[in-house]
């Protein structure tokens, strides 16, 4: 007799106002084990990065007039799915008991016998308040605080609504000319300050303030778009003295990153909690060498050698690996090792070993004159590197008397998604404030995959001469140099010229 298939379980969950790193702790613990995610319009494509690779991913979200799913069918996806054994995520923008329709999937489902749990989220007022300066509640203006859906102005008794202290109208945008028409035909002051906030907590947070009377005129000069947030009410006149986020001094910069953010995601971090809009353009890609023959022999003789020197972290990485792969291990190694650069540095220690030479400036050039000041003489140098690199080490430490063998570890390639992205990212007037070369590939595959038409009106920030050198070859005007030649050292010459 065949087994019934084990019902599934939905979670309801909130993807906060925006940001996608204001999601809850149990948010990010539930999308990690979802077998499906049904997102909205609302909640953060970054936020999908959490679910795993091989979990379906499927749009359902809703602008004005454009439906990808009526309400019903996507309940009937959550139910099917379900009965399939799936644990699925309803991902939405906010809390989905707060305007989301959560309470509608809610009984939908238990009416199915879906097991379902709902994970509440930050609701966008509180992500504006936080992030406009202006607190919903304040013991000297205001103890009441309404949430109001401008969806249906006419369900709606604004002469009740319309008098709370702090008025927070949801979906109100193309209505609110109507709505602040009736709010003062029932009393209220034109004076009262209002605010529309448009994308809260994000980098492209947009905030029009004015007053009750003014705000319908400016919000339609300005041609602000859903999806928007009104806020109504005295706490509005605090933003002047608590607007923390937009005035952070990278506050709505676009920067373009031509290297994958997880390598470098605690300094680029930086520029987010600068403000900056981070777009994720690689166009370098790590892969394992076509031979590893050289290296590998290399390894097997790891105790001949005199020093190790590591120019990249991803130098390191693919070294380890061969390694493990072989029948030695760290014990065979005697030699001194030489890291270019912290980051490289920090990859080494990581493997609880000590560096015993950096140079003071992260370059190739500062590399041989730190070895000036040592002996070289029939020394044995192991330089396991990238298929392509500059050949100025190996021949000047040869010319010092070493012996040095420079082995392939890994190569460098285009990804196949770079064109792709360049036209997502530049294409149809897009255009970024900043893009940051880190290396002299990372230049020419640019210009390869975007085109130096991409860089029409937009900053660029090197990390170091050589990387400068190669952008002005093609034509590249370069706005700031890093004068550290690391990550560090580069959002430091963006913040310094200020933004």
């Amino acid at each position: 007799m065949a087994r019934n298939r084990p019902t599934g379980k939905v979670y309801l969950v909130g993807a906060g106002p925006g940001d996608p790193d204001l999601i809850t702790v149990k948010g990010r613990r539930v999308l990690r084990r979802a077998q499906c995610v049904l997102y909205d319009h609302l909640a953060s494509r970054a936020l999908l990065d959490f679910a795993p690779a091989e979990a379906e991913r499927l749009y359902v979200g809703k602008k004005k007039d454009l439906h990808t799913y009526k309400q019903g069918e996507i309940t009937e996806l959550l139910i099917g799915r379900a009965r399939r054994g799936l644990r699925v995520v309803r991902l939405k923008g906010g809390d989905p008991f707060i305007f989301g329709r959560g309470g509608e999937e809610a009984e939908a489902l238990a009416e199915a016998g879906i097991p379902f749990e709902v994970v509440p989220g930050i609701p966008t007022p509180l992500g504006i308040a936080a992030y406009s300066g202006v607190p919903l509640t304040h013991r000297e203006h205001t103890s009441v605080v309404t949430f109001v859906t401008g969806h249906d102005v006419a369900r709606i008794d604004w002469a009740k609504v319309g008098a709370a202290e702090t008025l927070v109208i949801f979906m109100g945008l193309t209505t609110f000319p109507e709505i602040a028409a009736a709010i003062m035909a029932h009393g209220r002051s034109p004076e009262t300050p209002a605010m529309a906030v448009r994308w809260a907590t994000r980098p492209d947070q947009q905030t029009i303030v004015a007053t009750l009377g003014t705000l319908p005129r400016l919000l339609q000069e300005q041609g602000m778009k859903p999806p928007a947030t009104i806020v109504v009410g005295e706490v509005v006149r605090l933003r002047d003295k608590l607007n923390w986020f937009e005035s952070l001094p990278l506050h709505g910069k676009k920067i373009v990153v031509t290297r994958a953010l997880g390598q470098a995601a605690d300094v680029f971090g930086r520029l987010q909690e600068l403000g900056a809009q981070l777009i994720e353009f690689p166009v370098i890609a790590t892969r394992p060498a076509l031979d590893y023959g050289p290296l590998d022999a290399a390894i097997a003789r790891l105790d001949a050698y005199d020093w190790l020197i590591f120019t990249s972290a991803n130098g390191v990485r693919f070294f380890l690996e061969r390694l493990d792969r072989s029948s030695a291990d760290w014990r065979s190694l005697r030699a001194r090792i030489c890291a270019i650069g912290p980051g490289t540095r920090r990859a080494v220690e990581e493997l609880h070993l000590k560096v015993d030479l950096v140079p003071e400036e992260y370059v190739a050039e500062s590399l041989v004159q730190a070895f000036k000041k040592e002996s070289l003489t029939g020394k044995r140098i192991l330089l396991p590197r990238a298929a392509v690199a500059r050949d100025l080490v190996p021949k000047e430490l040869t010319r010092l008397g070493a012996q040095v063998d420079v082995v392939e570890a890994y190569r460098t390639v285009i990804p196949e998604s770079a064109r792709r992205r360049a036209s997502e990212i530049f294409g149809a007037g897009k255009q970024a404030d900043w893009v940051t070369f880190t290396s002299s590939s990372t230049v020419v595959n640019f210009v390869k995959t975007a085109g130096l038409w991409a860089l029409a009106g937009t900053r660029v920030a090197s990390i170091g001469p050589v990387t400068s050198e190669t952008a002005q070859k093609l034509g590249i005007h370069v706005d700031v140099e890093a004068e550290e030649h690391t990550m560090e050292g580069l959002v430091e010459a963006i913040v310094g010229f200020g933004g």
